[in-house]
């Protein structure tokens, strides 16, 4: 039977169709693109799970190993393509493991949908088997979430989603759907979604904000710009570079910013933040004008607020409102997408050359480099540093791998060192600083891109706390590249007890499983490597593989990540020992 039906989020009359809430869930995936979604069965998603059975030759279903794992897979998907990556998961504990991902996704603005299957509507707030109140827990970190209890809910719900999860400043949404909504039957038309009311995604830009920041970066004598990831999300890599090659302007990263700009580019001058690059820290309190583009002045950026480019008048390239004015004081707010507010500051800028300033930079990068790089790079003494492996890891890929890394030192030494030709090459996790990203997040991001090289770079630590995602490799044979370093530590904590609580290793030493056996027992090829003269080659060897490969490298016990802000204390404070 078919009828005519319009729904509200867009006025168009669509042919209908009779289908269950299950298949209605799955229709509405494929009508938004999806073809690849991330997850683990349970009792009150098992209708959907039915009709992806049916569907499987449209969409293609990884089973994860660990729900958060399904989360971080979606997430690496989503920075690896730029697209919305979906998990889905049962009600309970399959919903709340979803959490910890979503945070993550929250803080760092990546485009996920997250799906939940729930008890009956019948059974809501009696405390039924497996029953948990997600949409209120997952309130504080999502975008938007909705709890579906009727079947014809589900396709506007759906659309709404998809458009709240990637526009404007992305994020992740979750949909909770009752067991009884699922099976109910309604009937199907879908209309995607373009506007929700009160929600605005993205400013208007406006002349006279841009008009006013352009006139503050011709008269500025030693401009300085710090962009994020708000280049990446906006699409806005070529607009960027166009921008600071006209204005002449020294450039710096922020750790989610990376790959934006190649990292070899003349204006490059580093990474800013707490373990960032020695001369973007130490002369942003120089600077006469400070542009932000696409950040969000994150406290392991500005350190302490009150020292943070006070000499400075600060342009702030921002899409979401809220981020203004919240941790720095902005002479200009120039808001919208960073494509267009880029593009339209393009026509009013001076071609200019900054060449004195820029010089300022290098001679601060020759004494960081004799005091930290050298020592990292091109070590003298007999252990292996984490430096040198990524070293090593640049000249196999030649700066073309998308680099996937955990949280910790590697992670701070992987990002200052690691080279990036391309965008969406650095994939990590910022704001949350979630240990056990890397390994799920490698494999969504090798899935979303597969002509790539994609490289998991993970801790000893954070790699055992979703090691268990090695089966959803052995599954899938995604042929993600996994590099342990291993010092046997938590490597970043007791770099801070060293430094700050008098070497006092409280529950920092770790006593390690046999890596490569349990690799082995996944089917991977592995490798481990203890001595110097075993490192090229076997990074070689790991890049040169067309299936998954497990590399472990056991590397100094006790190196520090250099430099270093400690914590409240100002940019200028940074140490390089």
């Amino acid at each position: 039977m078919k009828t005519k039906t319009a729904t509200l989020t867009e006025k168009v009359t669509k042919e209908t169709v009779k289908v269950s809430g299950a298949e209605a869930v799955v229709k509405c995936l494929l009508e938004e693109g999806v073809d690849l979604l991330y997850g683990y069965p349970g009792g009150a998603i098992m209708p959907v799970y039915d009709e992806l059975y049916k569907y499987q030759d449209k969409l293609h279903h990884v089973l994860t190993r660990h729900e958060q794992g399904a989360t971080h897979m979606a997430q690496g998907y989503a920075r690896a393509t730029g697209k919305v990556g979906v998990a889905i998961a049962t009600s309970g504990p399959g919903a709340t493991n979803l959490i910890t991902g979503i945070a993550d996704a929250q803080i760092d603005s990546t485009p996920m949908v997250c799906i939940t299957g729930q008890v009956g509507s019948h059974l809501l707030g009696t405390d039924a088997f497996q029953e948990t109140d997600i949409i209120g827990i997952s309130t504080p970190v999502t975008k938007w979430n909705y709890q579906i209890t009727k079947a014809s809910e589900i396709p506007e719900v759906f659309a709404k989603a998809f458009y709240i999860a990637r526009s404007g400043r992305p994020g992740p949404v979750l949909i909770d759907i009752t067991k009884n909504a699922q099976f109910d039957e309604l009937d199907f038309a879908y209309n995607p979604c373009t506007s929700v009311r009160s929600y605005k995604a993205q400013p208007n830009v406006e002349n006279q904000s841009l008009k006013a920041a352009a006139e503050l970066i011709n008269n500025a004598k030693k401009p300085f710009v710090v962009w994020g990831q708000g280049v990446i999300l906006g699409e806005a890599e070529k607009e960027f570079k166009a921008f600071i090659e006209k204005a002449g302007i020294p450039s710096a990263s922020t750790l989610l910013g990376l790959s934006a700009l190649p990292t070899k580019h003349p204006l490059h001058v580093g990474m800013v933040g707490m373990h960032g690059n020695y001369s973007p820290n130490k002369l942003t309190n120089e600077c006469d004008v400070l542009i932000a583009v696409g950040m969000r002045f994150d406290d392991r950026v500005t350190g302490s607020l009150d020292t943070y480019a006070t000499q400075a008048k600060v342009i702030h390239f921002e899409i979401d409102p809220a981020e203004v004015n919240k941790n720095v004081y902005a002479d200009v707010a120039v808001l919208g997408n960073s494509k267009d507010t880029l593009s339209g500051i393009l026509p009013l800028i001076a071609q200019k050359n900054h060449k004195e300033w820029l010089e300022e930079f290098r001679a601060l990068d020759q004494v960081e480099f004799e005091k930290v790089i050298k020592n990292d790079l091109y070590p003298t003494k007999e252990g292996l540093t984490m430096g040198e492996v990524i070293k090593e890891i640049n000249k196999a890929s030649e700066g073309k791998a998308v680099i996937v890394t955990d949280v910790g030192q590697h992670q701070m030494i992987a990002s200052r060192y690691a080279e990036f030709t391309e965008s969406k090459s650095n994939i990590t996790s910022g704001g949350l600083g979630t240990m056990g990203f890397a390994l799920p997040a490698a494999i969504g991001a090798k899935m979303g891109a597969p002509e790539r090289q994609v490289v998991a770079i993970a801790g000893d630590g954070g790699y055992q706390m979703t090691i268990q995602e090695l089966g959803t490799i052995l599954q899938t044979g995604a042929a993600v590249k996994i590099v342990v370093l291993n010092n046997e530590f938590l490597g970043m904590v007791r770099q801070w007890q060293q430094l700050f609580f008098d070497k006092r290793y409280a529950s920092t030493e770790m006593v390690n499983p046999d890596f490569i056996a349990i690799a082995k027992g996944y089917q991977l090829k592995t490798n481990k490597v203890t001595q110097r003269e075993q490192l090229e080659n076997a990074v070689q060897e790991m890049m040169n593989s067309e299936e998954a490969y497990f590399l472990e490298v056991c590397v100094e016990k006790e190196d520090n990540v250099f430099p270093m802000i400690p914590t409240g204390s100002s940019v200028s404070d940074v140490r390089l020992e």
